[in-house]
């Protein structure tokens, strides 16, 4: 008897699809590569982001492969969840058609946060964080999802 157990598509969207939504993809693929066939994409390309690239090194995985996408990048593939990670994308997020459902989980924006930064080590603790955050809320799926159906959300 073989089992078939679905995978979750998910869709981590911000606008750049250059930091915190391919975090996003990195930590599914790395915590959850049985349970979420992940994907990122921005409302725009704006290229891998480096600083993102080496923290997520730090934390041991690997997301140097990953490139910068929009949604036209991916069309066709008909996710069961999108997760906005900002609040542009959020605003900017078309209709999915048929059972893809939304969920938005706004984190920082670490270029936004290190431009002021003095060091180096000061623009890298801003990423350090919110790649933190992130990994929590990937830590949490699918059950934050499951508990989001079951209130409505």
């Amino acid at each position: 008897m073989s089992s078939t157990r679905h995978k979750l598509k998910v869709l981590f969207l911000c606008t750049g699809n250059s930091c915190r939504s391919q975090m996003a993809e990195g930590w599914a693929r790395h915590l959850r590569p049985d349970e979420i066939d992940a994907y990122s994409a921005g409302t725009k390309k704006h290229g891998l982001n480096p600083l993102a690239v080496a923290v997520m090194k730090e934390a041991g995985v690997d997301i140097s492969r990953q490139y910068s996408k929009t949604l036209d990048d991916l069309n066709g593939i008909a996710f069961d969840w999108v997760v906005t990670v900002c609040d542009n994308a959020n605003e900017a997020c078309p209709v999915f058609p048929g059972q893809t459902r939304r969920y938005h989980v706004p984190f920082d924006d670490p270029p936004r946060l290190a431009a002021t930064a003095q060091s180096e080590l000061e623009a890298l603790g801003h990423y350090r964080r919110v790649r933190d955050e992130i990994r929590r809320f990937v830590e949490s799926l699918p059950e934050s999802f499951a508990a989001a159906s079951n209130s409505g959300e």
